[in-house]
């Protein structure tokens, strides 16, 4: 059995219910690959025990470089290679470096962040997104349990978890 290619899934009308069923699950020592809803739900992260994401620290390097950048940028341009005397002010006067340097720090960590996610979010254009029951983009929340990642428990075992749980539906669902 290859791993992220066979699945069973809950399907969940209610997210009080799914918030109570994830709890159940994982009690149950079954691992759930995902849970996918029509909308976020508040607190489903911990639910799943999910770790604090790292994309602010992407952000903020991104943003640092921007600002050096920027900052090497404007020095070298109005200081160095074409010094500028205006109204006897000095050349480098950092103050009058703020709106681009600005702009430049907050253009660079948002498509850095961009760039992050979609890394790190496996989004890329040439991707097929895997589809485990249209139904969850509507009004259905689906519960994935990978079934490689739980070789130790049996199928049924699984199915009767997530039915006990709450789930009006479990299904399985392949893909190549």
């Amino acid at each position: 059995m290859e791993r992220d290619t066979n699945f069973v899934l809950g399907i969940y009308d209610d997210e009080d219910v799914l918030k109570e069923a994830v709890t159940q699950v994982r009690e149950g020592g079954v691992k759930i690959q995902e849970v996918y809803s029509p909308y976020p739900i508040h607190g489903m992260e911990d639910l799943l025990g999910y770790r604090r994401s790292r994309l602010p620290i992407a952000a903020f390097l991104f943003g640092l470089l921007g600002t050096a950048l920027a900052l090497t940028m404007q020095i070298l341009m109005m200081g160095v290679d074409w010094p500028m005397i205006i109204g006897g002010k000095d050349p480098i006067a950092i103050p009058d470096f703020i709106p681009v340097t600005f702009e430049l720090t907050v253009l660079l960590a948002s498509f850095g962040m961009v760039g992050v996610f979609m890394i790190s979010s496996n989004l890329k254009p040439w991707g097929q997104p895997r589809i485990y029951d249209i139904r969850s983009t509507d009004d259905k929340h689906v519960l994935a349990v990978d079934l490689a990642t739980n070789a130790n428990m049996e199928e049924d075992k699984i199915k009767e978890i997530l039915k006990s749980s709450g789930a009006t539906e479990v299904n399985n669902k392949s893909f190549e």
